[in-house]
């Protein structure tokens, strides 16, 4: 039987910012993944707060984390976003920095956040900016039901064809 294949869609730059924005902030939350070059890496859920222009990754964490811990010993991190309504998917390998700047937690704080905080001010909060190092999209260009469509087609016939989606690396 053959895969069904997509497209190659290669963008950078504005471009690569654009799409990156456009997928992470659609699905709102990825898996955050510290340790990446151990045996056991760490993964957690995490609310992106903002893919800002020069294509960073912002989120609100508590210093006492072990998030923090981990990047503050190793920087490098993998963030995996998936918005199934959309059957769009991002990948990226970036490096983390902690930022305790008050002009960033005015920023990025959210009335959400207080179910972990003591208000803006408490002490704990921080932001994490991730740079993205590499970046790895698919989404798909026709609508769910066309991309399922020509999926349950492959997977019956056996058939070489696009299967409604398109791919590509993200160069930030």
């Amino acid at each position: 039987m053959s895969d069904a294949i997509s497209p190659k869609e290669n963008l950078s730059n504005e471009e690569a910012i654009k799409k990156l924005k456009e997928l992470a902030e659609g699905a709102g939350n990825c898996f955050f993944t510290t340790k990446i070059n151990e045996s056991t890496p760490h993964t957690r859920p995490m609310a992106l707060q903002e893919v800002c222009d020069q294509g960073n990754l912002w989120f609100i964490s508590s210093s006492e984390s072990l998030k923090n811990e981990e990047i503050s010993d190793d920087a490098r991190v993998q963030l995996y976003f998936q918005n199934n309504s959309s059957y769009e998917y991002l990948y990226v390998l970036g490096t983390a920095t902690i930022h305790k700047d008050k002009e960033l937690i005015d920023k990025y704080w959210t009335s959400f956040a207080n179910a972990w905080f003591d208000g803006k001010d408490d002490p704990r909060v921080t932001i994490i900016k991730v740079k993205p190092v590499d970046s790895y999209y698919y989404e798909t260009k026709d609508n769910k039901v066309v991309a399922m469509a020509k999926m349950l087609f492959v997977a019956a016939t056996g058939a070489k064809m696009e299967d409604g989606g398109v791919e590509g690396k993200l160069e930030v």
